[in-house]
């Protein structure tokens, strides 16, 4: 079963940038940079990795990102991703940025994104792994603050596919950026939203009905709420579940009582992801391995995860048709070699 995960095509839709930066990467970039860190050395950064809850991870979350200084470093941090991906069989995926965490800190927006686009560039020629960009804003902070980083992003918007909501979810619903959302989506943006991960279904649904999201990060406590579920599959919105993330901030107490199961079995459109993988303990296909094994999940269950994951990207019609066939191949590949082992 690992085998069948580990050699799957997939994608993967929820996956922040900054999230994927390795203690190993870090203290390079750091001593690169000059910057005294609050640790002595990688197993220390390892330690301090070790959190039990969404601020205690946003803390160093933030603290980490402020070794990023010039346009190499985020190609860096970038590169050294992709490059995890091409390993794992993903053969697509969007990233999540956080510009307000580096301009906040006098670091120039075209350096963040010149330094993310440039690799996501190099690793589709090099590492055939295609990629989107999502630009995040930081709920914790104010409309106000949003509206300014738009602003700054419009130069831009060849380079990045949608926008973003995320971090600290309880007490910023995304009513609060419902002035900031429209003015994006009539930028050309395409509208998605962390939302029921630390907040009630209500905020599911204030995602959906004033931002107007195209596609649900997070969800499980939509759940809570059968006819917000009703809606969702109505709407024909997938949700970008991540297990270990989930575990990891105690959302949920152990993956044996993890939602997807009863989500993909009432009809929502489910996808697998990492979130933060450098920090939640796994990449893509840890979270795969992980919650096939406490679910039981079949070969049928995953493969219909991974097929999500490319039908609800973002990638152009014809990269979707290219890696549903891949997907396709190699489940009936696979259908055939169990069939004749059998």
């Amino acid at each position: 079963m690992n085998a069948f995960i580990e050699n799957m095509p997939k994608a993967e839709l929820h996956l922040h940038i900054e999230g994927t930066f390795e203690p190993e990467l870090m203290m390079e970039i750091a001593r690169r940079n000059r910057i005294a860190l609050a640790y002595n050395s990688v197993e220390e950064i390892k330690r301090a990795y070790r959190f039990s809850n969404l601020q205690d991870f946003l803390d160093i979350y933030y603290q980490g990102a402020n070794v990023l200084q010039t346009e190499q470093d985020f190609y860096d941090l970038t590169y050294h991703y992709l490059k995890k991906c091409a390993a794992q069989n993903i053969r697509h995926v969007e990233i999540m940025f956080d510009p307000q965490t580096h301009t906040s800190r006098g670091i120039p927006f075209k350096t963040v994104i010149d330094g993310i686009t440039r690799a996501m560039t190099d690793a589709e020629k090099n590492l055939e792994v295609s990629s989107l960009l999502i630009m995040s804003y930081l709920r914790h902070l104010s409309e106000e603050d949003a509206f300014k980083t738009l602003e700054e992003a419009l130069p831009y918007k060849d380079k990045i596919c949608c926008v973003g909501l995320d971090s600290s979810e309880k007490g910023n619903p995304p009513s609060k950026f419902e002035r900031v959302f429209k003015k994006s989506v009539e930028e050309g943006f395409i509208p998605l939203a962390h939302a029921g991960e630390e907040g009630d279904a209500s905020y599911v649904r204030e995602a959906i009905e004033l931002l107007g999201v195209k596609r649900i990060d997070h969800g499980n406590n939509a759940m809570q709420d059968p006819e917000l579920v009703a809606e969702i599959i109505e709407r024909d919105l997938a949700l970008t579940v991540c297990p270990l993330s989930n575990t990891a901030l105690k959302v949920v107490d152990d993956l044996k009582n993890h939602p997807l199961k009863k989500m993909m079995d009432s009809g929502l459109k489910v996808t697998v992801n990492s979130d933060d993988p450098a920090f939640f303990g796994g990449h893509l296909n840890d979270n795969y391995i992980r919650i096939q094994e406490a679910l039981n999940l079949s070969t049928d269950d995953l493969y219909q995860l991974a097929k999500n994951s490319f039908i609800y990207s973002f990638a152009s019609p014809e990269k979707k048709k290219k890696y549903l066939r891949e997907l396709d191949e190699y489940f009936e590949k696979h259908k055939k070699f169990s069939h004749n082992n059998g």
